[in-house]
C-alpha cells in the first residue's frame, strides 16, 4: 500500500499549540473524540487511520500545555490515547518509508514533549518498529546513549531508556536487555528483563526476576504491570492453575469490580465464575456489599444478597436492582427493597430523598403481594423502622401510614 491520502481530520485544528486553557475537563473531552474520529477513520482504512493517529500524537502536548494537570485526568487521558493508537499505527499495512516517517515525526514529538504526557509511547516503541530489524536499529542508535548515561557518575534521566529497551526487546536481543539491566543504577526497569527471561524460555528465572527486583511481584518503574506480565508468561506456559493461585486477583483489578471480575473471566474462561467471584469477595474482607452488583449483572442473585446482608450495600444499587427484578423475579426483589431499608435505617447511602425510599417501600409492597406475603413483610417494616437512624427519619416517614 501505498502513503495514506489527504483527509480532513476534525480534531486537528482543535489542537493548536496551546489551545487549550487551564481547564482539563475540554481538553479530555477533545482527547477522547480524537480517539474515536481516528479509529472509526482505521476500520475503513488502516494506513488512513495510523497517519491520523501520528498526527494527534505529534499535536497534543503541545496543545495541552497550559492545562491544569493536578488532577490527573488529562494525563490519564492521553496515556489511554496511546494504548489505543499504538496499535493502529502499528497494524497498518504501511510501506517501509511510510513507517519510517511516522517513526521519525514521532521522536521528534516525543523528545520536544517537556511536560511530559508522551513519555509512555517510549514503552511501546519496539511495537512501533513492527520488524525485528528496525527494532533493532533503533536499539542500535540509542544503546550507546542509554549505557554512557548509566555508566558515568551522578548519572542523569535519559529519555530514551524506555525506548531502547523495549526495540532490545522487540529485536530478540535478550541478552543485552539483561546486560544492560545490570547497569542501571537505581533498578526501575524490571518489566524489560522479566520480558527478556521470558524470551529466553527461562520462565521460572523470570518470575523469581520479578520477585527479587520488588518484592513479591510489587509495583513496576512501568506503567505496564509487572504483575499481569508476569500472569501472561505463566499462561503461555500452560501453566494456567498456577496462574491464578498467585497472580490472577492483583494482576487484573481495574477501576470497577465488575470489570475486574470479567477480566479475570476473560483470562480464565474454564475457571466456575461463582468460584472465582467467591475468591475476589474474599480479597476484601468486610467490604463484601461492595460486590453485589457484580454478582447480580451474572445472576448470582442468592450470592448477591449474602453479601448485601453482610456489609454495607450502597442502597441506590439496591433498589434499582428490586425495580429492575420486580416482575422476573419479585422474590429477589422484595429482599433488595428490604435491604434498601435496612441500610438506609442505618444511616448508609448518600444524600438520600424520601421520594427514594418511598419507592423502595413500594417495590417491596408490590412484590410481597405477587408472593402473598404481605403480612410478613410488614412484620420486617415493624423491626426496621424503630431502629431507624437516618438523616431526618426518613425510614419511619415512609413506613408510618402503613405501621399506624
Amino acid at each position: 500500500m501505498g502513503k495514506a491520502p489527504r483527509h480532513r481530520w476534525t480534531f486537528a485544528p482543535r489542537f493548536r499549540a496551546r489551545s487549550f486553557g487551564w481547564r482539563s475537563a475540554p481538553a479530555v473531552k477533545r482527547v477522547r473524540e480524537a480517539v474515536t474520529e481516528i479509529r472509526r477513520a482505521a476500520r475503513k482504512d488502516p494506513v488512513l487511520g495510523a497517519e491520523g493517529a501520528a498526527l494527534f500524537l505529534e499535536k497534543v502536548s503541545p496543545a495541552i500545555e497550559q492545562v491544569d494537570s493536578s488532577s490527573g485526568s488529562i494525563g490519564t487521558a492521553v496515556n489511554r490515547a496511546i494504548e489505543a493508537l499504538v496499535p493502529i499505527i502499528a497494524g497498518a499495512p504501511a510501506e517501509e518509508d511510510t513507517r519510517d516517517v511516522w517513526l521519525d515525526r514521532l521522536w521528534r514529538a516525543f523528545l520536544a514533549d517537556e511536560i511530559p504526557y508522551l513519555e509512555s509511547l517510549g514503552e511501546f516503541w519496539g511495537e512501533l518498529c513492527v520488524t525485528p530489524e528496525r527494532a533493532s536499529s533503533w536499539a542500535d542508535n540509542l544503546l550507546p546513549w542509554l549505557r554512557a548515561n548509566w555508566t558515568r557518575p551522578g548519572n542523569r534521566y535519559y529519555q530514551g531508556t524506555d525506548a531502547c529497551l523495549s526495540c532490545l526487546v522487540a529485536a530478540g536481543r535478550f541478552e543485552e536487555v539483561l546486560e544492560v539491566l545490570e547497569l542501571d543504577p537505581h533498578r526501575r526497569h524490571l518489566y524489560y528483563g522479566v520480558q527478556a527471561l521470558a524470551g529466553l524460555g527461562r520462565v521460572d528465572d523470570a518470575l523469581e526476576y520479578a520477585r527479587n527486583s520488588r518484592g513479591t511481584f510489587g509495583a513496576a518503574g512501568s506503567r505496564r504491570s509487572v504483575l499481569e506480565l508476569c500472569e501472561t508468561i505463566l499462561l503461555e506456559a500452560g501453566r494456567n492453575e498456577e496462574a491464578y493461585e498467585m497472580l490472577a486477583l492483583a494482576a487484573s483489578f481495574r477501576s470497577t469490580r465488575l470489570a475486574t471480575y470479567r477480566a479475570i473471566l476473560a483470562k480464565y474462561p474454564d475457571r466456575d465464575p461463582a468460584e472465582v467471584l467467591t475468591d475476589l469477595v474474599a480479597q476484601t474482607p468486610g467490604k463484601e456489599g461492595s460486590w453485589f452488583a457484580t454478582a447480580r449483572r451474572h445472576g448470582h442473585l442468592e450470592l448477591a444478597l449474602d453479601l448485601a446482608r453482610r456489609s454495607t450495600c450502597d442502597p441506590r444499587t439496591l433498589s434499582r436492582a428490586a425495580r429492575d427484578h420486580l416482575l422476573s423475579e419479585p422474590e429477589f426483589a422484595l429482599e433488595c427493597s428490604v435491604l434498601f431499608l435496612h441500610w438506609v435505617a442505618k444511616g448508609e447511602g448518600y444524600q438520600i430523598e424520601l421520594g427514594e425510599v418511598q419507592a423502595a417501600r413500594d417495590f417491596a409492597l408490590q412484590a410481597a403481594e405477587a408472593l402473598g406475603r404481605s403480612e410478613e413483610v410488614l412484620a420486617r417494616f415493624r423491626e426496621i423502622a424503630p431502629r431507624d437512624r437516618s438523616e431526618r427519619a426518613l425510614v419511619r416517614v415512609a413506613l408510618a401510614s402503613l405501621l399506624r
